[in-house]
This record gives C-alpha cells, structure tokens and sequence, in this order.
C-alpha cells in the first residue's frame, strides 16, 4: 500500500509541474505577442511607402479612415450662394471659361482685381491655392471679409478716370510701355507702381480683371489694371499666365485688352470674357511685345 501511495503522488507531482510549465510557456508566448503589436513602429521599421503615405494624411483625421470633411471654404460658398439672392457679376457660361482653366492649374496663384459677390467663388475654385483680391473701396473690403475671413483682400488706390482713357491710349503706344520690366520700374504711365509688394512679387498663373469701377466718366476704369496685369505676365521668369478680362463690351475693356494683352495672345471670347494666354519674355530674349501677324480677335 506504501509503495502503491508514494507511486500516485509522484505521477501527481510530475503531472502538476508539467501543467504548469506549459501554461508558463503559454502566458509568456502570449505577453511577447501583445507587447509586439502593441508597441509603436519606429520610423527605421516603416517602409518608404508607408512613411509617404502618413506624411500625406491630413491632420486631424483618424489613422483608420478616410478623412473627408469639407473644407471651411467650400461649405462657407456652398451656404451663401443657396441662401443669398444676390447674383454674381458674371454668367455662367462667362464662369465655365475660367473654370476650365482653373480645373487644370488649382492650386495656384490666383490674382482677382476685384472684391464682388463672386470672390467666395473664385477662392473655392482655387482650393489649396492663393487667391488675392484688390479692391478699390476700403468699406466693401471690411464689410466683405468680415463675413468671409478666410478671403484675403488688399485695398488699392487707382489716380486714373475713364474720361482719360483715350489720352493713355496714346502714351500706351510709346516705347516706354513696350518694355518689359517689373512694373515698379516701369516708365509707362499706365503701370501700377505703389502696390504692396505681394502683387510684384508673386508669379500669378491667372489673373482676373473685373476692377476697378469703369461705368462713368469719373470712375478709375480698367486701363492701368489691364496694362499692368500684361506686364506682370510678361515679367514672370518662365512659363505663361491665362488672363480674363471682364466687361470687353465696354470701349476701354474692349480696345485696352487688346491693345496690350494682345490680339494674338487671346484664345477665346465668351459674352462679356475674353481669355488670353500671355507667355514669358524674360524666357526668350527678342520676343516682341505682341505677336506678329498673329489675330485671333472673334
């Protein structure tokens, strides 16, 4: 009975010790595994593509989703056009010119002459780029970002009136304002000198022309704007800039636009917008300041 006894308690021991050791084993595989997972990759241990794909991901957004919020911008223009009764200064047919160009440059830099019911527009449009707005009218420009403060808008000075626009005309024709140079440095009476320094110095893939006020006699009108806007697309280091000018129904807008963005640089004309696409002069040395023999005027 002894012998029988001390038997059955050791196979009990030995069967209770080798339990024990596989649930050791078990518990510590299982600690290795949580440890590891939970542990947070270190960037040597992230791939390229992983390290590209996470400094891509918008902040804010959850790691394990999407982030598809709508921009404070968008949803700011979506809100005001379906509530506001005010219609924007151009048609839709008018607006699709320039959105087709926009749809293939956006994001860029985007110069507006003009502040209008159509600026919250525009700067959606150019989601993720510069738009800037020049505005003659300090009040509008306070009225209008304060509802909107995501819109940047400088305000301007402009000394010319349309009563006078035939006597620029004529100096526009001089030598002067046939250089290409910085319009700061300009010896044209037409160029826009004392602008804050942004508008010189940033490279402009579109402008837009839809100021300043050029209606009556008194008004500043549009011909140093259009001038200027030419020359700084002229200036520009390389490549080419798409310039819009509204209102060419009007004999200021319709002879300045092209006299000095040219003829033969404009690629279409629809209803009161006329688009002209104006390439660099300081990228090919001679070029003259129009295209010669060149008239796609419609």
């Amino acid at each position: 009975m002894r012998t029988k006894s001390q038997s059955s308690v050791n196979l009990k021991v030995i069967f209770t010790c080798c339990s024990i050791l596989i649930f050791l084993i078990i518990f510590f595989a299982r600690s290795n595994i949580s440890s590891s997972s939970s542990k947070p990759l270190s960037k040597t241990n992230l791939s390229q593509e992983e390290e590209e794909e996470n400094q891509h991901k918008p902040e804010g957004c959850p790691s394990t989703q999407q982030c598809t919020k709508m921009p404070i911008s968008l949803s700011d223009a979506l809100v005001h056009y379906v509530t506001s009764n005010v219609t924007p200064q151009q048609t839709f047919d008018e607006v699709s010119v320039s959105k087709r160009v926009l749809d293939k440059k956006s994001p860029c830099n985007f110069l507006v002459f003009g502040l209008g019911h159509d600026s919250l527009m525009w700067a959606s449009l150019n989601h993720g780029g510069r738009t800037l707005f020049i505005e003659e009218d300090k009040t509008w420009i306070e009225t209008v970002t304060k509802k909107f403060p995501n819109l940047e808008a400088y305000h301007v000075v402009y000394d010319t009136k349309v009563k006078n626009s035939e006597k620029l005309m004529e100096l526009g024709r001089s030598e002067e304002c046939k250089s290409v140079t910085d319009p700061r440095n300009s010896k044209c009476d037409l160029a826009l000198k004392d602008f804050p320094a942004d508008f010189y110095e940033t490279k402009w893939d579109l402008i837009m022309v839809d100021a300043p006020t050029g209606y009556h006699e008194e008004a500043p009108g549009r011909m140093s704007a259009i001038y200027t806007a030419g020359l700084l697309a002229r200036n520009r280091e390389d490549g080419e800039t798409d310039v819009f000018v509204h209102d060419v129904n009007r004999p200021v807008e319709d002879e300045f636009s092209a006299t000095f963005l040219c003829k033969g640089y404009m690629r279409e004309q629809n209803g009161r917008l006329r688009h002209f696409t104006i390439p660099s002069h300081r990228a090919r040395a001679g070029r003259p300041f129009c295209p010669v023999g060149v008239d796609r005027r419609r």
